[in-house]
């Protein structure tokens, strides 16, 4: 058995400065200023202004943002696999071309329940 002895050396052995405790959230703060994400902060702010929240900080809402970004990329990547296991199950003609998938409701349903979001279609869609 391989084991790695190099996490065990005390960092007063190695040439790296220890690191305190605020140090990764600093960083990451830092590193939040350049980095735009998908949600503007208009939005964000918008929606943070009608739940009753205000906040000087562009930091906190470019947060929010990104937090929005994240939750929709795990359901857009949960609504995917869906498709994929459904698309799996069916007899197709096309196997060795690449695939393209489409986001429907029978995929964004299950993938959204897992978050307790629950989606049902109005009576005149049915």
């Amino acid at each position: 058995m391989a084991e790695n002895f190099e996490r065990d050396i005390p960092t007063m052995y190695t040439n790296e400065e220890p690191k305190k405790a605020g140090q990764p959230l600093s960083d990451f703060l830092l590193q939040l200023e350049d980095y735009t994400p998908t949600v503007p902060d208009a939005i964000s702010e918008h929606y943070l202004h009608t739940a009753g929240f205000n906040s000087t900080d562009p930091k906190i809402v470019r947060l929010v943002s990104l937090a929005a970004q994240k939750f929709v990329s795990e359901i857009a990547n949960d609504a995917l696999q869906h498709g994929k296991t459904r698309g799996a199950n069916q007899n197709t003609k096309t196997k060795g071309k690449d695939r393209r998938y489409m986001l429907t409701m029978e995929d964004l349903t299950p993938a959204v329940a897992e978050y307790g979001i629950i989606i049902k279609k109005p009576h005149y869609f049915v």
